[in-house]
């Protein structure tokens, strides 16, 4: 595919801002590292929250969500659709407790929530296997997506597509730092955007798709429509809506919905001016990604289904994309091929700011945990800023390095979500409780980490899984999969943590003093500490966590019913997406009210 020249003058100019970016805030953004990490904690609400957003478009997010759709249609979205309701709790519930909490990464918790060398020993490995192996496994799905887009649209080899992409994102992340990267997301968050909307337009509307009324009647299409899945088809229902909803959301750690908040969206609330704003940058940030921008990618990969309705489809008209990269989640790059110059070029541009957003938050994010919870603690604990700040720098370019090196041997965006999504099952609900019940202690998270770890790597690589779960000579049904895992590890972590004494006294009394959260689960720990004149409740602290709730439930009724009425005004469906906008419009006035309730103001 051939590129005008006003398509370079568009990536050029792109590229040209964003690195001037990062070099313009170098010199403030290595002066220590709380400047590098965490951008003093001074960031309002509304940049937080683009920068969430931006960092979550990613290049693998629409080649993922076109997989789905081409495969599951629609509905196949509950997948990671319901991971709204961890949105909302962090929105409504944690994000006032990590504002809270004051503390530098989210791994650093553990020392405050847990004691003696069990915490030590959880901090420091959670630094490697977060920041390093799942941090690496995620930015190599991106640098996948990344490779699919420059072989179709391009013509790139992998290598070239690696170095280049790579070699400008490791070079503004690691002068930048964290104030670089949320600069630099607020321009790519409006490119991405512009690019994702403008591309679903104009492909809805080439003559092969016909608008977006022949589109919604062909007879490919019309199968994938539906929102939810088909009541009468028991396993879809299952697999992709009950499952999801009832259990995957609250029990699964996954990069970026993560029971309790974690990861880069903690980063982020714990930059924030203060609990307000981090509770108004998330919830902005859980708007866009669940109601808003789905659609554009949804509309894409239905229009993908008219032009390519199959793999040979696609392997016929790229004959040049290698075997072991030939999968549905190509048919977004074919399809950005039809794009007319100059939209090419934007976006093309929104593309490559897609990457270099999600990358350099990862790369951010991960050498955070290297240099706070890893080098600082377990190398040099007399570390100056200087010399963190140094090897945040040179653990950014090694983060990427290897990234990129599994990018090359990797397939597809959905296998690599399924792979995360199964390493993580049955921890997430350790991720929750450990804020309102005083018996969890660091046994119960170490033995969750590992047993969802060797039972998912045992299912998935070994003849076991397929023993158990094949879809026509299995044991058990293969959708009870991953509640399989998910059962087993709790078993596991619940054994664990009774047969393991409980944290010390001084540990849970400090931590309820610094955070108070309140509630059942801690007033053993209270009453114990008023019979011993140890006053550790605030007297005018009230338990936020029921409005909290209340809040959250109101917002997932508000921000799932806009994301319906959308789809709904999308397809043509005018009634129904009429009464989806007034319930929306209620469900908005009461979480006001709720949220007035609650005493928070974001602005």
């Amino acid at each position: 595919m051939e590129l005008s020249t006003l398509d370079y003058g568009f990536i050029i100019v792109f590229f040209s801002l964003v690195l001037g970016i990062g070099i313009y805030v170098s010199k403030k953004s290595g002066k220590d590292s709380s400047e590098f990490f965490l951008s003093g904690r001074t960031m309002p609400w509304w940049l937080l929250g683009l920068s969430m957003v931006a960092t979550t478009f990613s290049t693998d997010t629409p080649n993922l969500v076109t997989d789905i759709v081409r495969t599951n249609g629609v509905s196949g979205n509950w997948v990671w659709w319901c991971f709204l309701l961890t949105g909302m709790l962090t929105v409504f519930v944690y994000a006032k407790l990590w504002r809270k909490s004051n503390v530098s990464t989210d791994l650093e918790f553990y020392e405050m929530r847990y004691g003696g060398k069990p915490a030590s020993f959880l901090r420091k490995f959670r630094s490697v296997y977060l920041g390093a192996l799942f941090n690496i496994i995620t930015m190599a799905s991106v640098t996948l997506a990344a490779i699919k887009i420059g072989g179709i649209m391009l013509g790139l080899e992998p290598w070239q597509t690696v170095v280049g992409a790579g070699l400008i994102t490791v070079i503004f992340s690691a002068l930048g730092g964290f104030r670089g990267v949320v600069y630099t997301d607020f321009l790519l968050f409006f490119v991405a955007m512009s690019g994702a909307i403008g591309a679903a337009y104009y492909l809805v509307n080439i003559p092969e798709v016909g608008g977006i009324d022949a589109l919604m009647a062909n007879e490919n299409v019309a199968s994938k429509l539906n929102i939810l899945p088909e009541m009468s088809d028991k396993k879809a229902l299952i697999t992709l809506l009950i499952i999801p909803l009832a259990v995957q959301w609250w029990s699964s750690w996954y990069p970026g919905a993560e029971p309790g908040g974690g990861g880069y969206i903690a980063q982020r609330m714990l930059a924030a001016k203060d609990e307000n704003h981090a509770i108004g940058a998330t919830f902005f940030f859980n708007i866009m990604h669940y109601a808003i921008r789905p659609w554009p990618w949804i509309l894409v990969a239905l229009a993908s289904i008219v032009v390519y309705p199959d793999l040979a489809s696609i392997s016929e008209a790229f004959p040049n994309v290698p075997a072991d990269k030939l999968g549905h989640d190509l048919a977004y790059s074919a399809m950005l091929t039809k794009l007319p110059s100059g939209l090419l070029g934007v976006v093309l541009a929104s593309l490559v700011a897609a990457y270099m957003s999600t990358i350099s938050t990862q790369l951010n994010w991960g050498s955070s945990y290297i240099v706070f919870d890893f080098y600082k603690q377990q190398i040099n604990p007399n570390a100056t800023e200087k010399q963190m700040v140094f090897v945040g720098r040179m653990s950014t370019v090694i983060l990427m390095v290897l990234s990129a090196a599994l990018a090359l041997t990797l397939e597809s965006a959905l296998q690599i979500f399924e792979v995360l999504l199964a390493f993580g099952a049955g921890t997430g609900v350790i991720f929750i409780l450990r804020w309102f019940w005083w018996r969890i202690n660091a046994w119960s998270e170490i033995s969750a980490m590992f047993a969802s770890l060797l039972i998912s790597i045992i299912l998935k690589l070994t003849p076991v899984g397929a023993y158990l779960f094949n879809p026509e000579t299995g044991v058990l049904p293969d959708w009870t999969e991953y509640l399989f895992i998910v059962v087993v590890t709790t078993a596991i972590w619940l054994t664990f943590t009774y047969m393991t004494q409980p944290e010390s006294k001084d540990v849970l009394r400090s931590f309820y003093k610094k955070i108070q959260p309140g509630g059942p689960g801690w007033s053993k720990v209270v009453n114990e500490a008023k019979t011993d004149n140890v006053e550790i409740k605030n007297a005018g602290e009230k338990w936020s966590v029921p409005s909290g709730i209340t809040a959250m439930l109101l917002g997932v009724v508000l921000i799932y019913t806009i994301m319906f009425a959308t789809g709904y005004w999308i397809y043509g469906k005018t009634t129904s997406a009429m009464v989806l906008t007034g319930v929306a419009a209620i469900s908005g006035f009461l979480l006001i009210k709720a949220w007035n309730r609650m005493k928070d103001d974001i602005l």
